[in-house]
């Protein structure tokens, strides 16, 4: 698989930004993150990014759920501090898209994007208009 635009590893696109300690245990026989810890962790900055933005659903009615979940290696991350970049890349009726940059000591070591449906009562449903609002808050920069 091709790396992604190089406009999307530009740290400065993206609105939110977390850090994340990785632990001892992410690591492989070669000392470098693990790709499933790697998931975890973009996991990880995903669940903090919707709590600090209110791109979630908190109503009890609604939910959301990983449709898809793409992520591509770009280096070989370490025991150091992660610096998660976080935007919304796409909204739809019933679905967002957001993109996920994870640097170390600023070089790229993973880029994801993560599609998430919108449910009510098992089935998609529309983002609420105040969802898609939120989520038009946090885009991307062009």
């Amino acid at each position: 698989m091709a790396r992604p635009d190089p406009a999307l590893l530009d740290p400065a696109r993206y609105p939110y930004h977390t850090t994340i300690e990785p632990r001892f245990g992410d690591l492989d026989v070669n000392l470098h993150i693990n790709n499933a810890a790697m998931a975890q962790i973009i996991e990880h900055g995903r669940v903090k990014f919707h709590h600090a933005t209110e791109t979630t659903l908190r109503d009890g009615t609604r939910t959301s759920m990983v449709a898809s979940l793409h992520i591509e290696y770009l280096g070989e991350a370490g025991l150091d501090e992660l610096d998660m970049h976080i935007g919304v890349a796409a909204v739809g009726r019933t679905s967002r898209t957001l993109a996920q940059l994870v640097t170390q000591n600023g070089k790229p070591m993973a880029f994801a994007r993560a599609t998430l449906v919108n449910i009510v009562g098992g089935r998609p449903a529309p983002l609420s208009p105040e969802l898609t609002t939120s989520c038009d808050t946090w885009k991307l920069e062009p």
